[in-house]
């Protein structure tokens, strides 16, 4: 059986004390719900905040990006070394705002996700389709490349400790969600992909969905037999809806 995981990607809000009044605020809910793991993805100078409001509970504490070197003149990043000393379990690689705003590539994800591995840290790698993909029948075209590329490096024996999160482009923030058949279909997708490489590892994975997830439609989405859970955007940044779908994920 594989342990759904309910993962909270705040992007580019919340302060540290906003954040450690988040965790204050839904750790009491989640006392019953330990049938999924938890996880929050705060920005980078949040992270300590969380991870103490957060000790001795089940939420896990995700970077939204990592850097794969451990250090160097890199200006800007961060690297999996410093996101351990902070006490992070593991960090968000490819989300689709990453890769359009700021230029991340899948060579650059090819040395991400091992890096994130071999550190000890869990990388949650997004990939996903855009609307114009979708509408002229690329997405598996779209979703076998990325899963190609950006796993070339991993072991085929380590395959089920990344966490893959499938969340097509046009469904991210626009309040438009997959349909059930859709969000299913292409998980399914993507666990043939990695039973390409390893039977064995695609039955242990966990894939998740994204986009425009809320407690209105976690339950649907979260109860398809391929689905393992959620990376949850603007739901993820109220305390009652987190947790509400967390529920979901644990009933």
């Amino acid at each position: 059986m594989r342990t759904p995981l309910i993962a909270g990607n705040w992007k580019m809000y919340k302060t540290a004390a906003q954040a450690q009044e988040f965790v204050d605020a839904v750790r009491p809910h989640l006392d019953g719900a330990d049938a999924a793991d938890v996880g929050i993805c705060p920005p980078f100078l949040a992270l300590p905040a969380v991870v103490q409001a957060a000790g001795g509970s089940r939420i896990q504490v995700f970077a939204q990006n990592m850097y794969h070197a451990d250090e160097g003149a890199f200006t800007g990043e961060v690297s999996p070394s410093m996101l351990l000393a902070a006490g992070a379990h593991g960090a968000v690689v490819g989300h689709s705002e990453r890769r359009q705003h700021f230029g991340e590539t899948d060579a650059a994800l090819a040395l991400k996700v091992p890096a994130a591995l071999e550190a000890g840290l869990t990388p949650i790698l997004c990939i996903g389709e855009t609307q114009a993909e979708r509408e002229h029948g690329e997405t598996e075209d779209k979703l076998r490349h990325q899963i190609q590329e950006d796993l070339a490096e991993v072991d085929p024996d380590r395959l089920a400790q990344v966490v893959i999160a499938y969340e097509p482009i046009w469904a991210i923030g626009t309040g438009v969600v997959a349909t059930p058949e859709q969000a299913q279909e292409a998980i399914a997708f993507v666990r043939a992909l990695i039973a390409e490489r390893s039977r064995e590892q695609a039955e242990q994975v966990r894939i998740l969905y994204g986009g425009s997830v809320n407690a209105e439609n976690a339950p649907e989405l979260l109860g398809l037999p391929d689905v393992d859970g959620a990376l949850v955007g603007g739901a993820s940044l109220k305390p009652d809806s987190f947790a509400a779908i967390v529920a979901t994920a644990g009933g």
